[in-house]
């Protein structure tokens, strides 16, 4: 968190070549970037920033209006023109996961098919552009399953399109193969409404009769080549696919009544209310439309709940435009916001913002429900927190172990630590006891390691699983560092063990939910320098070499998403830098002692001379346009607005905290 590792007891020799910035100017950097994210504190104390991805969302939440027969005009028209603003006509013709990115030819059928339904008609230039695009790669023939899932409802393509996902699989016991206890939450959560769907072959009313036969090579009833293998185990599944299929009409009627009452039982009790089934876009819209399908009607308290969850997700711009967000993310924005003000200043209106947000996030600990992570730790009592407003059935790791950590840090030897022990005892408890067998920390769950789920033909996505991952762990390993419970020596041990094991060679850390090497490194090292780790043993210092060596010549640091593809392209961004990975790169290298080098003063005035003065940002905060997270990598990307808000700001205050004790005009 903020402190310094007891580990490092030496100043590093100064690299005299690069002089350190200028105090004052420093001062004021931290100052201005404070006061901006001070205003964007909301009056109850916390933060939420836009939480963007690509045009796959804004397009389903079109579709789906068509798909209800409850098309708003207004708001679809909004939607549109984000979704034209996002098309690559001057490269590809189509839409990419990220900025800057390849064609993804499955958001690309999605936008071509939601911008006609908004009304474009196929012969306009961009539509002609991205259809041409889009055949160019073999049609929407070869667009992902979640996509030709949606072809099929529409009926755009025939069910065979689509992989065989019977609804009984609600009734097969948890020895079988595949359960849901054996996926990750979100998949868990999509899938059961989406069962509903797929079972019983659900029709869009589309009172437009959009149609869109012109993305296809071969004519959709004629095409055979939906699926392909990749391996013996999926040559096997999709072989189980076709038997299942075939086998679908002599499945009893009242069998498959059955199987539809467990399913829609499920989620209905998961609803979670305006917060919506999991909290997060796919699971609610799916839900939205198997009640539909159910024969729900739009005033049922549950179906106009569900759609109200999804309404709130839309995001409105000043440019005219509105887009539809995966979720939000006001637990996670208020923990790294309220962290980066900790130190930026010993006022009174900083500190009690920081004091606010943690009674903003305090009573949202889970201390009662056991969700579904309960199935592999029935005697573990609940203490996460979710990363949403409200997702009790679904709080993950990452979150808690940050939370966690700040109200220890901000409360240590004040009045208010009494208050706060027992949240934060518990939080540790439960973070311990959700540790997997390899000794790792997952984001939601714990031994989600059924690898050979994703080789089903649903899961061509390969996001069906949740193991334990680097960054996850490097941050659970950071808040168990830094509360110093004797009990949880083991669970370091084993922690630090899985890190060491789970480095590349080169030495980096994989990200699996920030982009990408750098930000996995940064988290490691974080935690390892927490958890008292002497930060001088070889494996650690090649992370920290690693880092060096990936600066680039301006001083900053920056990484595409790219290198979610291909691992070589880990640490590089073509030379352009971005405000956090260069903030993480300086955090990580602050945490292995580094604050003396050469390439930590070069970052540190990167960070100052790219600050913001007017623009695309508001005052002193920082900007780019860079995608900064994957949802699934090389599947689903993000841009969370609040990075470039709160970890410069912090990378920056860390910076100023441990070399101040060299200079006389430090101010803490």
């Amino acid at each position: 968190m903020t402190d310094t590792p007891a580990t490092i007891t030496e100043t590093p020799h100064p690299d005299t070549r690069h002089p350190q910035p200028e105090r004052h100017r420093l001062d004021r950097a931290i100052d201005r970037a404070r006061k901006a994210l001070l205003a964007r504190q909301r009056p109850d104390g916390h933060w939420s920033f836009e939480f963007e991805t690509d045009c796959t969302i804004s397009s389903e939440y079109i579709l789906m209006m068509h798909f209800l027969d409850e098309i708003d005009d207004v708001l679809q028209e909004k939607l549109a023109r984000y979704i034209r603003l996002k098309q690559c006509l001057d490269t590809h013709g189509g839409w990419p996961l990220y900025e800057g990115g390849t064609i993804d030819i499955s958001c690309s059928v999605k936008a071509y098919y939601a911008l006609k339904a908004a009304g474009d008609a196929a012969d306009a230039p961009h539509m002609r552009r991205a259809r041409e695009a889009i055949l160019a790669l073999g049609g929407a023939a070869k667009s992902n399953v979640f996509t030709r899932i949606l072809l099929a409802m529409f009926e755009q393509v025939p069910w065979r399109a689509a992989p065989y996902v019977p609804v009984e699989i609600m009734l097969f016991p948890r020895w079988a193969p595949f359960h849901l206890d054996k996926v990750s939450y979100w998949a868990r959560s999509t899938m059961v409404p989406l069962f509903i769907l797929c079972s019983l072959k659900a029709r869009a009313r589309n009172p437009r009769r959009v149609a869109i036969p012109e993305l296809f090579v071969t004519p959709p009833d004629e095409e055979r080549h939906y699926f392909t293998t990749r391996n013996a185990i999926s040559r096997l599944f999709l072989v189980l696919d076709k038997i299942g299929r075939a086998c679908d009409p002599l499945i009893p009627g009242w069998l498959r009544r059955k199987a539809v009452h467990k399913a829609e039982r499920w989620f209905l009790a998961r609803l979670n209310g305006e917060d919506g089934l999991g909290a997060i876009f796919p699971p609610m819209i799916n839900a939205l439309e198997a009640m539909d399908l159910l024969g729900y009607p739009k005033d049922h308290d549950a179906r106009a709940t569900c759609l109200k969850s999804l309404q709130k997700l839309i995001v409105y711009r000043d440019d005219g435009t509105a887009y539809c967000q995966p979720c939000v993310s006001p637990v996670w924005d208020t923990g790294w916001a309220a962290m980066a003000l900790l130190r930026a200043s010993p006022d009174d209106v900083t500190q009690s913002a920081v004091t606010r947000a943690m009674d903003w996030l305090a009573p949202l600990q889970e201390q009662d429900l056991q969700g579904d992570w309960a199935v592999q730790a029935p005697d573990l009592a609940p203490g996460g927190w979710a990363f949403q407003y409200a997702n009790a059935y679904y709080p993950d790791l990452d979150d808690t172990a940050v939370i966690a950590g700040l109200l220890h840090v901000a409360v240590r030897g004040t009045p208010q630590a009494a208050t706060y022990r027992e949240r934060i005892e518990r939080a540790a408890d439960w973070l311990v006891g959700m540790q997997s067998d390899n000794g790792g920390f997952a984001a939601f769950d714990r031994n989600n390691t059924h690898y050979h789920i994703n080789e089903i033909p649903f899961a061509d996505h390969g996001a069906m699983l949740d193991p334990p991952t680097e960054d996850v762990s490097g941050r659970v390993l950071a808040c168990l560092g830094v509360l110093q419970r004797p009990q949880d020596g083991e669970a370091i041990r084993r922690c630090v063990a899985y890190l060491r094991q789970a480095q590349t060679p080169d030495g980096a850390y994989w990200g699996r939910w920030g982009t990408n090497y750098i930000y996995g490194t940064w988290s490691v090292l974080a935690g390892l320098a927490l958890a008292g780790e002497d930060m001088r043993q070889p494996w650690i210092r090649k992370s920290v070499d690693w880092l060096l060596a990936m600066q680039h010549a301006d001083g900053g640091w920056g990484e595409t998403n790219d290198s979610y593809y291909d691992p070589s392209l880990r640490g590089t961004n073509r030379g352009v830098s971005t405000a956090h990975s260069t903030a993480w790169a300086l955090l990580g290298l602050l945490a292995a002692g580094e604050h003396a080098s050469g390439a930590v003063r070069r970052g540190v005035q990167w960070l100052l001379d790219d600050q913001q003065d007017d623009g695309e940002c508001e005052e002193g905060l920082w900007y780019h346009p860079s995608f900064n997270a994957p949802g699934f990598p090389r599947v689903f990307f993000l841009k969370y607005h609040g990075y470039t808000a709160y970890f410069p700001l912090w990378a920056l205050t860390r910076y100023r905290q441990l070399t101040s004790a060299t200079s006389p005009r430090t101010t803490q």
